[in-house]
């Protein structure tokens, strides 16, 4: 089990509370300047420090070429997410199977929005349960990205085998203002126009994503679409007003990566003009 963290007070203690049944539990902190690490030690965790170069390997691949731990299978979290029971039983069973083929498996995220749990609507999948050895983040030139930190950017990890998903869920709930949220995806916003403006890029982030991403990646339309396929065909409208909410901010979210990329389309087009009047 390796929980990442950085300034996760708020959260860190019930993300730990729920992992009681994980034979070893370390986090991986980045100079935290609140209790983040304190309150791990005081729930039993490993904690070990983490200081980024501003290089390749980013802080997951990190903890996969240098935290060493004593099981073959290991569950990657942020401080905001824990398991289901459910899922920390599929997981063991999945752990204890000799027979077992698979690499890794792809969690479906049970996401908390503006505070509110969402039964409905889009659900999210992260790539979290690996097998040792067999899965890596490769690395993808967006580090020179603007406000590209240490962690990196939403693409999963690439396994060398057969990949499963669980049936249980993973829970994911952030504690922090919704503004955050929104900080966030102003941010990741900027990042994937960048992707799509640049084809070699895009194909190396395509790769990585799951099949439900390369799916959607194909898609026109995507802020009418998402909207209609979360909150319409998904059923988003039965979590009330905060499944509208999340569907709402999300297809802003790709209303946003658009209009991002049609601008910088018209920069590379003007820049592609200039060089040809100046030969």
């Amino acid at each position: 089990m390796l929980i990442q963290t950085k300034n996760e007070e708020k959260g860190i203690t019930s993300c730990l509370a729920a992992l009681t049944e994980f034979d070893e539990v370390i986090v991986v902190d980045s100079n935290s300047t609140d209790r983040t690490a304190e309150l791990a030690r005081e729930a039993g965790a490993t904690v070990i420090n983490f200081t980024w170069n501003g290089k390749f390997p980013q802080k997951k691949q990190w903890q996969l070429e240098q935290v060493q731990t004593r099981n073959e299978w290991l569950l990657m979290l942020d401080a905001d997410e824990f398991p289901t029971p459910e899922l920390v039983r599929e997981l063991r069973s999945i752990a204890e199977d000799s027979a077992e083929e698979r690499v890794a498996f792809d969690l479906p995220v049970a996401y908390h929005f503006a505070g509110t749990g969402l039964r409905y609507g889009h659900r999210v999948v992260k790539r979290s349960f690996l097998r040792r050895g067999r899965n890596a983040f490769r690395n993808i030139d967006l580090l020179h990205l603007p406000g590209m930190g240490e962690v990196e950017a939403h693409y999963q990890p690439e396994p060398s085998g057969p990949v499963g998903r669980t049936s249980a869920l993973l829970v994911h709930n952030d504690m922090d203002p919704v503004r955050t949220w929104f900080d966030r995806h102003n941010r990741y916003s900027d990042w994937e126009a960048y992707i799509r403006t640049h084809p070699e890029t895009r194909g190396s982030v395509r790769e990585s994503k799951s099949s439900q991403g390369r799916r959607f990646d194909a898609v026109p339309l995507k802020p009418l679409v998402f909207f209609l396929y979360s909150y319409v065909l998904r059923r988003g409208f039965l979590d009330g007003r905060a499944g509208f909410d999340y569907a709402l901010a999300l297809s802003a979210y790709y209303w946003q990566i658009g209009l991002k990329s049609r601008e910088l389309q018209r920069v590379q087009i003007s820049s592609g003009a200039a060089g040809e009047d100046r030969g």
